[in-house]
């Protein structure tokens, strides 16, 4: 699908593809080496997309491509040239923040916020393909997000009362009866 090869005075081979991101068609003249975390940020100005370790360990440059988490530090954008990419920029509609979005912030499974992109995203995913999963398969989904600030708790709890309907702590799935303890 790559639309043009352009050779520079400098005899390095762009190569003119098309990132279908959040929605929207973007057409941007990469390097054959560029690697998509760079594309997002530095060519599209995504920058919720983060930069980590760059050895795909940490999970901050996580993306959904073709709605599969991936690091995207670890992904050629030759590789997504005509696929499908979600952004944390993507994943409120209309200004209204999703509701796995609205969980982590209700459950204070958000601090410093680096790995939070991350985090939503390998969630959405999760709850795309599962909407009700157990606990180990919430830990199993965001296992390769690293967080060094919550430790982990808050995002599960976040994530399961999401696929609950249930957006803040404490709030009932169903409604209590009088004399219920919280």
């Amino acid at each position: 699908m790559i639309n043009r090869t352009i050779t520079d005075n400098d005899g390095v081979k762009r190569y003119l593809i098309t990132l279908n991101v959040n929605g929207d068609a973007r057409t941007v003249l990469v390097k054959g080496n560029a690697i998509l975390a760079n594309v997002l940020r530095d060519e599209l100005n995504l920058t919720g997309t983060k930069k980590g370790c760059e050895l795909g360990d940490c999970g901050s440059c996580t993306v959904l491509l073709e709605g599969k988490p991936v690091d995207s530090c670890m992904v050629l954008a030759l590789e997504a040239d005509g696929r499908e990419i979600i952004t944390i920029e993507g994943v409120a509609v209309n200004s209204k923040l999703d509701a796995i979005q609205e969980s982590m912030i209700n459950h204070a499974a958000i601090q410093c916020g680096y790995c939070t992109p991350g985090m939503v995203l390998s969630a959405k995913a999760l709850l795309t393909r599962n909407p009700h999963p157990t606990e180990p398969e919430v830990r199993e989904a965001i296992s390769g997000n690293l967080c060094r600030c919550t430790g982990y708790v808050h995002i599960v709890e976040a994530v399961l009362a999401a696929s609950e309907g249930r957006l803040a702590p404490g709030e009932h799935e169903y409604p209590r009866e009088e004399g219920d303890s919280i």
